[in-house]
């Protein structure tokens, strides 16, 4: 990751919420060639000591090369948009602001009685935020029966980790501000607005 140091992110608390908040992510391995999956993953543990869990289909190219101590890159994106400097007080080059998490980790594959742990923490973590939840548990057995065989659940071992959020904090309050204004006239970038706003402590 380009991780210039007035970026970084280091608070423990930050990183793990991060996760559990933008749990969609690029899983990178190296196989033949490298190799990524886009999947949901979901951190277990707490921010001081935790590990990751998820699962990919068999069917998927990186099933494999996933074995145990297969290294994989993870990368969590929080939100980004593009800035244009045509909103600064002054001239300037245009950017883009984003928030990102790094991990390397090293694989372990899950047993099945471990997968199925996962999956229902993966699907009542999701279900729980939607109006008429339909939880692990009341899945049809022979349909949950149907599908393991068919994935692959493994743990990550974290061995390093890398945050950043860059989100204007070596600009002026007033161009913060400006940028700000901007991005709250797009919907898909309010989020980032929100972000400039907070990294920056603007009021």
């Amino acid at each position: 990751m380009y991780y210039p140091k007035a970026y970084q992110k280091k608070d423990k608390s930050y990183i793990f919420d991060f996760i559990k908040a933008y749990p969609f992510c690029g899983m990178v391995i190296q196989g033949e060639e490298l190799l990524a999956t886009h999947i949901p993953i979901m951190p277990e543990g707490n921010a001081d000591a935790f590990k990751l869990i998820g699962h990919i289909a068999k069917s998927n190219p990186q099933f494999e090369y996933l074995k145990s101590g297969t290294e994989a890159l993870f990368i969590f994106q929080g939100p980004q948009a593009y800035v244009s400097s045509s909103w600064y007080p002054h001239k300037d080059i245009s950017t883009w602001d984003y928030s990102a998490v790094h991990i390397n980790a090293k694989l372990i594959p899950r047993s099945q009685r471990q997968l199925e742990k996962d999956l229902k923490i993966l699907v009542n973590h999701f279900e729980s935020q939607q109006e008429n939840p339909l939880y692990y548990e009341d899945l049809p057995r022979n349909l949950i029966e149907e599908h393991l065989p068919l994935i692959l659940g493994f743990q990550a071992i974290p061995y390093k980790i890398q945050a950043i959020a860059k989100y204007h904090q070596k600009q002026s309050q007033e161009t913060q501000i400006e940028v700000c204004k901007h991005l709250l006239k797009e919907k898909n970038t309010k989020e980032v607005a929100k972000a400039i706003s907070n990294e920056n402590r603007l009021k």
